[in-house]
């Protein structure tokens, strides 16, 4: 399979496990996680400003690089307060490990 397909096939099931693989509270305790062959470690992480908490519930996320595949190219995501989508939620941040890009997820 060439490199592009490839990279379709992993971006199509991402795109399917977020969408259903973390819809309702009977996942919860499922991880989901996908990497996919990017070749190109990510640039060194930025410093940001974090912004006041804005309130109970909410949790930081913090600034990350992420693939975009279109542009073939990291692209600086800034961080941002969210609130989880299911009680006891954190984030996993992004990481890149052995050419493989993982994207970040809501375990």
């Amino acid at each position: 399979m060439n490199a592009k397909r490839t990279l379709l096939v992993a971006i199509v099931v991402t795109a399917l496990v977020s969408l259903f693989g973390v819809s309702s509270p009977a996942h919860a305790g499922v991880r989901v996680g996908i990497g996919f062959n990017v070749g190109i470690a990510p640039p060194p992480l930025r410093y940001e400003y974090v912004a006041p908490y804005p309130g109970p519930g909410f949790v930081w996320v913090g600034g990350f690089w992420d693939w975009r595949p279109y542009y073939h190219r990291y692209i600086w995501v800034p961080g941002y307060w969210a609130r989880p989508p299911y009680p006891r939620a954190h984030w996993v941040t992004p990481r890149y490990y052995r050419h493989y890009y993982h994207r970040g997820y809501w375990r």
